[in-house]
């Protein structure tokens, strides 16, 4: 059987690594927050060419932590209206209603699956503030045009990176915080940096809203027992910490590979019942792109899926229901957004990591091109 992910086999080149960390953080005798967060905080900002990181419980506390972050500087108000993608994982849209703010779906491009910047203009009021613009699957949103559309209507750009971690535009040599934004990011095992837990981190140049962050996630504390604001307990954990810092090193390296793997797949799949997604990049190196998933659609999923399965193929769905069909969200239910529909009826994920061998890679091919 070909997993779709085995996390053993991807964290077990860390073994040694991670035991040296252990016992540091263990015989050290500080837990939270200590040197290993702080260590952790310096070498992410400074991968995304960020002046500041600041680590937090996970993914969705990081996108929800901004969102409140922005409205104690008085940037946001509660009951702004935030664009977002409709073609999202669930996490994006609970952020922005957990801080008190309005999201007004926006439909994806059906060859991208993400947010579709036409359509950002058209649904933009004088209530709306800010546009959450996720990378989904791995590959970057087209931020070039998000970000004039923001330019012009003087609204914030928030990024949900918990999907793109190491995705750059083709033009630079690094992944960037661009202009003002601010990037949440998640550590959720499965990410492409992974810890061996729950964690998450918000990196930005925003000298004013890290400090607001640093408080929020600690209680709304600077000096303990003294509460600034009315914050929440979402700090990274010391231990995780101290193992990303570990992986951190060979991100790049891994992405390379997950990237070597998609185009093995972009260009040897040869099936006219399969659709293979569009990679908007420079060149054949795809460096907006880090293939967090590698994401196919076809007309008949639950057929294909049984197919590969039978062969040995572990497959998955992101995601099987759309945010505005949720149950959490009767409200939404009789809405219509058709591009959305079509994309979660039809996606299928194949397997991609780092530790997928070449005869594994060319078995998935082989069936594919047989079904």
């Amino acid at each position: 059987m070909i997993s779709f992910l085995d996390l053993k086999k991807i964290n077990a080149p860390y073994e040694t690594a991670f035991q040296e960390k252990l016992k540091s953080v263990l015989y050290g005798g500080w837990y939270i927050l200590g040197k290993e967060v702080k260590a952790f905080e310096t070498s992410f900002a400074a991968y995304c060419g960020a002046k500041y990181c600041i680590g937090v419980g996970n993914g969705l506390d990081a996108l929800t932590l901004i969102f409140k972050g922005y409205i104690q500087l008085g940037k946001l108000q509660k009951g702004d209206e935030v664009i977002v993608p409709t073609n999202t994982y669930i996490a994006s849209i609970l952020a922005i209603i957990q801080a008190d703010l309005v999201p007004v779906l926006v439909e994806p491009r059906l060859e991208t699956y993400n947010i579709n910047p036409d359509l950002i203009q058209k649904n933009t009021t004088i209530k709306t503030k800010a546009i959450l613009a996720v990378h989904l699957y791995g590959q970057l949103a087209e931020m070039d045009v998000i970000n004039e559309i923001a330019k012009q209507n003087n609204l914030l750009v928030v990024e949900d990176a918990a999907q793109s971690h190491g995705a750059f535009f083709a033009e630079n040599s690094k992944p960037k915080v661009e202009n003002d934004n601010v990037q949440a990011y998640s550590f959720y095992p499965g990410k492409n940096l992974g810890a061996l837990g729950d964690g998450g981190a918000i990196v930005t140049n925003d000298s004013d809203l890290a400090e607001v962050l640093f408080s929020l996630r600690n209680y709304g504390s600077e000096t303990k027992y003294y509460n600034d604001f009315v914050g929440v307990n979402s700090r990274l954990d010391e231990l995780q910490a101290a193992f990303l810092n570990v992986k951190l090193q060979n991100l790049d390296s891994e992405n390379e590979q997950r990237r070597s793997i998609a185009n093995r797949y972009l260009t040897e799949i040869k099936n006219e019942k399969i659709i293979l997604p569009t990679v908007l990049s420079q060149g054949t190196k795809h460096s907006n792109h880090v293939f967090h998933l590698f994401v196919i659609r076809t007309g008949n999923r639950a057929n294909l899926q049984a197919y590969l399965l039978e062969k040995g193929i572990q497959t998955m769905i992101h995601y099987p229901v759309p945010p505005h069909k949720q149950k959490a969200f009767p409200e939404w239910n009789i809405l219509s957004f058709p591009i959305t529909e079509k994309i979660h009826d039809e996606v299928l994920s194949l397997p991609i990591s780092p530790v997928l061998t070449c005869e594994e890679v060319s078995f998935v091919i082989e069936n594919i091109n047989n079904y």
